[in-house]
């Protein structure tokens, strides 16, 4: 979609500007149904499609997305934009700089229309905890988008926008891309910087890019990698040609030659039947092309959930404490002393889900409990770590459903957060090992629900996850 587009522009069918007013008028039209954004700066997205079609008409070289309009989930910063988290407590926060990755697509005269909705500073499953109210599905308004980054989702499988960026801390753009039928890439930790993106599980947040297909998510991917100096988890991101893989085979890829592993603790009792029908046939097309399947074994797999929701919830309790009413955001009025803004202010204006993860979190730091907990959960991810190692000694790329179930229904989980927490049990391992990940469509319910597959490749095998998806994506149009 992007290079036709960018053709379509540099061949004077269509001007940046036209482009940029059809985005805006189906976002404007929509968002009252969707409530996919909780910003929409019409003002500045035209004048940068005014700055690209003077480049064009001076016949200028352009970047492949400059001119193209896209979002930004809210818990990136971006300069002069409101950037709230979604969350009240920010609802009238404006932000000085914009965060390395914005700054990357900007550079390259992206046109951005706004900010989308998302859960409370990045923490939901299913977009309802948003302080803006709940995005929907536009597949059907009755079911949940995904979460954290439904927003962005929403925008780009309602045509809202080309592309959308979100962030992944323990599933957040595969489940919403599984769930609307786009895909959704989770880099490798450290590939993109996080500099400018509001911290939830600082050693899990990553941004990554939401798109219609693969080769979109590349484009993508490739504009915001790279090392940042204001980011010292990131990494100048390895050569496309680099060898990646059990033998480090080499680019591009021979289907024949390829040795992907099943792991059968991800097709276990409670998986919808048909997210699994359509996954088996996904890697039964794979064998078709000439790969070898193999079945392998994940076994820390299974404390992954546990591991995530004890480290989680501790990072972002102490990321949140600059919340306090007197730093950041909105101060609770009528208090007393400097104990009464912060238990006032976070009473008043934090969400329910984002007040839980913060207890839960502070209770595993806290004296007496650190060792028992968080300690010993530390230790258990570098056991999952470990596990994805030895099983990538052995195969290239790993198959995996996206989620256990299609979406679901919108309050159809909300009463019991344990249920709501174990869509995340097929991502979170991924998060916690640090590896790359993406969602890619892989057919539809009996109902036309969307159901998603992932794809997980060794650190830094992005290039891995493109051309098998890519391969497998034809394949899948015709299935």
């Amino acid at each position: 979609m992007i290079k036709e587009l960018h053709q379509k522009l540099i061949n004077k069918e269509i001007s940046a500007v036209e482009l940029t007013r059809d985005y805006l008028a189906r976002a404007e039209a929509k968002n009252s149904e969707l409530n996919a954004f909780i910003t929409i700066v019409s003002d500045s997205a035209l004048r940068q499609a005014v700055a690209v079609d003077r480049k064009i008409k001076n016949n200028e070289e352009i970047s492949l997305i400059a001119g193209l309009p896209c979002s930004i989930k809210d818990v990136i910063m971006t300069e002069g934009i409101r950037t709230t988290a979604a969350s009240k407590i920010l609802e009238n926060y404006i932000a000085s700089y914009d965060a390395t990755s914005v700054g990357k697509i900007k550079n390259a005269k992206a046109v951005i229309l706004g900010k989308n909705n998302c859960d409370e500073f990045a923490m939901g499953g299913s977009n309802e905890n948003s302080g803006f109210g709940p995005v929907k599905n536009p597949l059907d308004l009755e079911r949940v988008p995904g979460g954290s980054s439904g927003g962005s989702a929403v925008s780009v499988a309602a045509d809202l926008a080309v592309y959308a960026l979100g962030t992944d801390t323990g599933g957040s753009v595969r489940q919403p891309a599984a769930f609307c039928g786009v895909v959704g890439l989770k880099p490798t930790y450290g590939a993109v910087s996080r500099h400018g993106l509001i911290a939830m599980a600082s050693s899990l947040d990553q941004i990554g890019p939401l798109t219609k297909n693969i080769e979109d998510a590349k484009i993508i991917f490739d504009i915001i990698k790279g090392k940042d100096k204001f980011d010292s988890t990131s990494q100048e991101f390895p050569i496309s040609n680099q060898p990646t893989g059990r033998t480090g085979f080499q680019f591009p890829i021979n289907f024949k030659k390829l040795k992907i592993g099943i792991p059968k603790e991800y097709f276990v009792k409670g998986i919808d039947t048909e997210v699994e029908s359509a996954v088996r046939e996904v890697i039964k097309k794979a064998e078709a092309l000439g790969a070898e399947i193999v079945e392998v074994s994940l076994p820390y797999t299974e404390y992954a959930l546990a591991v995530y929701y004890i480290i989680q919830p501790a990072e972002a309790s102490a990321n949140l404490a600059r919340f306090d009413g007197i730093r950041y955001g909105k101060r609770a009025e009528a208090t007393e002393n400097l104990i009464e803004v912060y238990k006032k202010t976070r009473a008043e204006f934090l969400g329910e889900e984002v007040k839980r993860r913060i207890m839960l979190g502070t209770y595993t730091l806290s004296a007496g409990y650190f060792d028992a907990y968080y300690k010993k959960a530390n230790a258990v991810r570098k056991l999952i770590k470990q596990d994805f190692t030895n099983v990538f000694e052995s195969v290239d790329l790993l198959i995996t459903p996206t989620t256990p179930t299609s979406a679901f229904k919108l309050g159809e989980k909300t009463s019991d957060p344990l249920t709501m927490y174990l869509e995340d049990i097929f991502t979170v391992p991924i998060n916690l090992a640090g590896l790359p990940a993406m969602s890619m469509p892989a057919g539809q319910t009996k109902s036309g629900l969307p159901i998603g597959v992932q794809l997980i490749a060794p650190w830094f095998g992005e290039d891995v996850l493109f051309e098998v998806g890519e391969e497998l994506e034809r394949v899948i149009r015709n299935m």
